[in-house]
């Protein structure tokens, strides 16, 4: 066992890694991260061990796998941390590439729309393709399932297009209200009102839960797709969001 000198209470733990108290003691509850050691003043106490495992649970979620995927492979007796690390930087480095390309390709458009270069019709599109549309959706029926999905879907495709505009529209009011109160602080009153209201807008397509509403709030922080949608708001939105909506979704289950 790791002695006090050399551990991480729960509060040390979420400093250094960027995680929540809360989040920490919900592993700790699942089993997906015990402390070294519980004090007798009840505090958690975390070694190195422990802190390399967090990584994992990160790197993973991260990766888009849900806490039950990743406590299944953890817990594996074959789990091998080296192996798991050369994997993830493999992985790494693919959304590394790809989003080179895309800036490449935002690079170019900035200079052709200056009149600096020109650009054909064909290089605007350099950097997306079709696996990256198949992961979209792949990321969606894995976090809220099938149902979710299908139903988003085919409600999205009996919109007229002026519905789709109006809808757009109403969407973006929203997030725009919620990067202009984030000098209020996320729990406003003001702030958790525009918070509610953008889990009405979003339950016009499936039943938006407080679990799938939090889940939300985790990827629009952990998906790079998704932090650089809110980033393009405000810088700090993707974090703000995600604090806004789980503080929500902790109030409401009182």
């Amino acid at each position: 066992m790791a002695t006090r000198a050399n551990t991480y209470t729960v509060k040390q733990l979420s400093n250094l890694a960027g995680v929540s108290i809360r989040t920490l003691h919900y592993y700790d509850e699942i089993g997906l991260l015990k402390p070294d050691a519980y004090g007798e003043n009840g505090y958690r106490y975390y070694g190195e061990e422990a802190l390399l495992r967090l990584q994992q649970v990160l790197f993973f979620r991260e990766l888009d796998f849900s806490l039950a995927e990743i406590q299944a492979i953890l817990n594996r007796p074959d789990f091998d941390l080296l192996h798991a690390l050369q994997v993830h930087r493999k992985t790494l480095q693919g959304r590394v590439e790809r989003l080179e390309r895309l800036i490449h390709t935002v690079d170019k458009t900035i200079h052709h729309m200056k009149g600096e270069t020109q650009m054909s019709k064909k290089e605007y599109y350099e950097g997306f393709s079709e696996e990256k549309q198949k992961e979209y959706e792949q990321y969606v029926r894995q976090r809220w399932g099938n149902d979710s999905y299908e139903s988003s879907a085919k409600r999205w495709a009996s919109l007229t297009p002026d519905e789709k505009k109006i809808f757009g529209t109403r969407g973006e009011g929203l997030i725009k209200a919620i990067a202009a109160g984030m000098d209020k602080g996320y729990q406003h009153p003001e702030v958790q009102a525009l918070v509610h209201q953008y889990r009405e807008h979003l339950s016009f397509f499936y039943e938006v839960t407080l679990e799938i509403y939090e889940g939300l709030g985790h990827g629009y922080n952990q998906h790079p797709d998704f932090i650089a949608f809110y980033e393009a708001y405000a810088p700090g939105l993707a974090a703000f969001m995600e604090q806004a909506i789980e503080y929500y979704c902790q109030q409401n289950q009182k």
